[in-house]
């Protein structure tokens, strides 16, 4: 007997009834008591349900997709083949991360595609480097500064590696099969929704960049395998 099962229940109705009405052995009683346990324990499994879903570590299937509604809008939801635990996982990553910093746009960039994006701040030395100066010198930084583009950046996000199914061939002849001779020639394979799990689109991209950025600011963005 588990708690909050049917006969946890059935025994703890049983408890309740006054002593000296029923016999020990009353199979009526038993029969009408069961009933009403099935109906009880259904509604603490229901009860023990919710206190899972209603919590983003325990939270799984569908409501983990509305929990990442409710707080990231449609800029969160579930990727292509994407595990329940891997997307609590960037639900996370996602409530906790820091913001308006170039630090916090590098790791949103770095977090969605695996590659480090290279950032450019036209009014930062660190970046332009500066002419006779310590450290920092004529030709030895990323690019000429300017004070005329404040609070703006030019930001270059890199595509994650690999290419999911593109470099298979098409069934029939068509399209890279028709390349590389037709069917039965080349990259033939089965494909399958897993081998693009965790796409990323240039469109993901924007937005994590848009989405890590001050208010009144401007990130000029290039992306690039």
């Amino acid at each position: 007997m588990a708690q909050g099962d049917s006969a946890d229940m059935q025994a703890r109705i049983r408890a309740a009834l006054p002593a000296g009405w029923f016999a020990d052995e009353a199979p009526v009683l038993g029969g009408l008591l069961s009933g009403l346990a099935s109906a009880w324990a259904w509604l603490f499994s229901l009860l023990a349900f919710v206190r899972q879903q209603d919590r983003l570590a325990t939270a799984s299937f569908g409501w983990l997709d509305l929990f990442a509604r409710d707080y990231g809008g449609g800029a969160w939801a579930r990727q292509i083949g994407e595990t329940d635990d891997g997307f609590r996982a960037r639900i996370g990553r996602n409530l906790q991360r820091l913001r308006a910093t170039r630090a916090a746009l590098a790791a949103a960039v770095t977090d969605l595609t695996g590659r480090v994006p290279v950032i450019f701040e036209p009014a930062r030395p660190t970046d332009t480097g500066v002419l006779n100066g310590p450290g920092l010198a004529w030709n030895t930084a990323g690019g000429w500064g300017t004070l005329t583009l404040p609070f703006q950046c030019f930001v270059t996000a890199f595509r994650p590696a690999g290419g999911g199914i593109a470099n298979s061939a098409g069934y029939g002849g068509d399209g890279i099969a028709d390349a590389l001779g037709g069917w039965g020639v080349g990259a033939l394979q089965w494909g399958s929704t897993a081998l693009i799990a965790g796409a990323v689109t240039d469109a993901d991209i924007l937005a994590a960049v848009a989405d890590a950025m001050p208010v009144a600011t401007i990130a000029w963005t290039r992306i690039s395998n």
